[in-house]
């Protein structure tokens, strides 16, 4: 497959290249979650080239608020900022794909104010990690909702579509895991309960889009393939979960990695690499976007190999026109050096500086 060939998905929205910019947290909007103008100019800058840019997340509800800095889309106000985000990744030809989720347990009371929530009063097993309080039908429901309105919100702001975020051990996936969902109501248990709040919410974001988008607008789904607690999400789980998510109307799937050539940690799936796999079980009903690792020409094409999209994110935060370069055959100018030492020669907001100079340290 040649990673500069257009693809038509589903929702007639065509994307002009196999090649998208994952989403990354950069934490650079204001402490309530608005557009800054420096974030407009980091993904205006990363988009040249570019099929898609998907941005980082941004929470569907005050309480679903993850980090400091990060993008909201909980109410009418977000629009006209987000809309000048929209414009920013269009300049360049790129479609703008908004990344929307809620952190659940994944965040602390001093970011929200508040207890944090999940789909049973169990904390994660990280540093710091605090007991979240568990979420009633009532609070459910309203969560789902709010993806629908977040979806509408997008479509205001001139997106292009919006990606559910279902992976990295935030709410959509609390709800998959036996690890946080030890529920025994219809929202936990069976392999079919715990799907219920994630299917639930891909439901409602496909009719917000059938109700009120009147033009193309992509719905893709993102999700992490195993877990490594115990209990946790196993590699036959995912799979199971995948043959749900190909039967919904969505424009792709997502498959969070560290390396796309990564194997799974369950001893009966190491033939090949779970983007392998998945792409296998997705029989071409989805298009499927891998990422992880990809630094070079020879990286995208060998991704490639195993979905249709390659998604970029460390190598465009140090190397802004990478796509450009390998359209241009000029493969000999991509920035190679360790990212550690690459943002030192770059621009970029303080605080997105400082969060990736702590990471690399």
């Amino acid at each position: 497959m040649k990673f500069n060939e257009s693809l038509a998905l589903r929702s007639g929205v065509v994307l002009r290249n196999r090649l998208v910019m994952a989403p990354m947290t950069i934490v650079s909007s204001f402490h309530d979650g608005t557009v800054t103008k420096e974030e407009i100019q980091h993904y205006a800058m990363r988009s040249k080239g570019l099929g898609a840019v998907i941005t980082g997340t941004a929470n569907v509800t005050d309480n679903g608020k993850g980090w400091p800095g990060e993008l909201t889309i909980a109410t009418d106000e977000a629009i006209g900022a987000l809309t000048q985000l929209s414009e920013g990744i269009h300049q360049s030809g790129a479609k703008a794909i908004l990344q929307i989720f809620h952190a659940g347990r994944m965040t602390s009371q001093k970011t929200i104010g508040e207890q944090p929530v999940s789909a049973s009063a169990f904390a994660a097993e990280i540093p710091n990690a605090e007991q979240p309080r568990e979420l009633d039908n009532f609070e459910i429901e309203a969560i789902i909702e709010a993806f629908g309105q977040a979806t509408r919100r997008a479509i205001a702001a001139g997106f292009d579509g919006v990606e559910i975020h279902g992976a990295n051990t935030y709410l959509l996936q609390q709800f998959f895991s036996p690890h946080s969902n030890r529920r025994t109501d219809e929202w936990g248990g069976s392999l079919e309960k715990r799907a219920k709040f994630p299917l639930a919410v891909i439901d409602r974001v496909l009719a917000e889009v059938k109700n009120t988008a009147g033009r193309p607008f992509a719905v893709g789904y993102r999700l992490s393939p195993v877990e490594i607690t115990e209990p946790g999400i196993k590699f036959e789980d995912t799979l199971w979960l995948v043959e749900q998510l190909k039967a919904k109307e969505l424009d792709y799937l997502h498959l969070s990695l560290k390396h796309f050539g990564r194997k799974s940690n369950d001893k009966n799936y190491q033939d090949k690499s779970e983007l392998a796999y998945i792409h296998d079980a997705l029989k071409g009903r989805v298009p499927l976007i891998g990422v992880g690792g990809v630094r070079s020409l020879e990286d995208v094409e060998g991704l490639l190999e195993n979905a249709e999209f390659a998604a970029i994110g460390q190598q465009l935060l140090i190397d802004p026109e990478f796509a450009v370069k390998l359209i241009a055959k000029r493969t000999d100018e991509i920035i190679s050096k360790p990212f550690g030492e690459a943002i030192q020669d770059l621009p970029m907001p303080h605080p997105m500086f400082k969060y990736l100079e702590k990471r690399y340290q």
